[in-house]
């Protein structure tokens, strides 16, 4: 879908003591009959969008009704006490919701890889990675920030959105210059994303990786950073003071068949073991579990996509 398919209409301005330097916009295409919701903040010290000899980063988080405050804030809470912090711009992609901050039936058609096989939903992980890249990025450039000399970009997503940034890694390392997956639901399929890291990254020994072929060589390809996220009760929960063993037992059962812990450090192993990326990381957050992870990983994203 190119830019010229979406239309970006503007919500009115909130009163300033509302959500100052924040802006929202409507992006449509009536073909696909798609409407996301975007969110869009920039630094305090901006006058306005039309401030000029500016230079900033960008950070483009998914599910932006769930994650888009977190992430906003993040640069905002950070900046008084981070002297070097370069100016940044958050954009988040949500949905016109009022009773959730998921679409969960949208956001399983948006995140989900494509399989050889047709699927029910339907893969639109290829659409979505296109109107990011092709279309929401050259309006944020070009219409909401004019005057502003954007540099390295990042991509955060959470769960299946996590998933989806795994999967924009593989498609395409110079989609952006770091990705943050938080929590990836890479069971998912039954985990073939794990082997489709190796096919199209390599092994670093045998495999070279189909990104690296003859026809598309790696002088053509960035060395991405990235960062892979997840609790450490998602697959190994513990009983809560309030459960009784029955739930416990349940919730248990539940959640240990997306082996979270096991997927996630495979996903570092096998990204690391390419060697077609500048850093990768992996961190396990104590306690925490698969909701609350979303905000921790956005916090620490923010630091490692600065800092890293």
């Amino acid at each position: 879908m190119s830019e010229q398919e979406w239309s970006f209409i503007p919500f009115p301005p909130l009163p300033a003591s509302i959500l100052p330097n924040v802006a929202f916009w409507n992006a449509t295409n009536q073909a696909g009959n798609l409407t996301y919701q975007i969110q869009v903040s920039w630094p305090f010290e901006w006058s306005s969008r039309d401030v000029a000899n500016k230079t900033a980063l960008s950070m483009y988080v998914l599910d932006g009704n769930a994650h888009s405050g977190t992430a906003s804030e993040a640069f905002k809470r950070r900046k008084p006490v981070s002297f070097s912090q370069p100016d940044a711009v958050v954009i988040s992609v949500g949905y016109p919701l009022t009773d959730s901050v998921y679409d969960l039936a949208q956001r399983a058609i948006d995140f989900r890889p494509p399989l050889p096989a047709p699927q029910t939903p339907p893969s639109g992980a290829d659409p979505f990675l296109s109107f990011l890249t092709s279309s929401l990025k050259p309006f944020v450039k070009s219409t909401i920030f004019p005057n502003i000399n954007f540099t390295r970009d990042a991509l955060y997503g959470h769960s299946f959105a996590g998933l989806f940034v795994l999967y924009s890694l593989i498609k395409d390392p110079n989609s952006f210059d770091t990705y943050l997956s938080a929590s990836p639901a890479l069971d998912w399929n039954n985990a073939s994303l794990l082997n489709d890291i190796t096919t199209r990254l390599g092994d670093g020994i045998d495999i070279p990786g189909e990104l690296y072929s003859a026809n598309l060589t790696s002088s053509r390809l960035s060395k991405p950073a990235v960062m892979i996220t997840y609790g450490e009760v998602e697959q190994f929960p513990q009983r809560k003071r309030t459960e009784t063993e029955a739930e416990f037992q349940f919730r248990k059962n539940f959640i240990q068949p997306f082996k979270m812990t096991q997927h996630a450090r495979e996903a570092f192993d096998r990204i690391e073991g390419s060697g077609r990326v500048r850093d990768v990381t992996v961190k396990e957050y104590k306690g925490q579990d698969h909701s609350s992870v979303g905000a921790s990983a956005v916090i620490d994203g923010v630091d490692y996509f600065i800092d890293w």
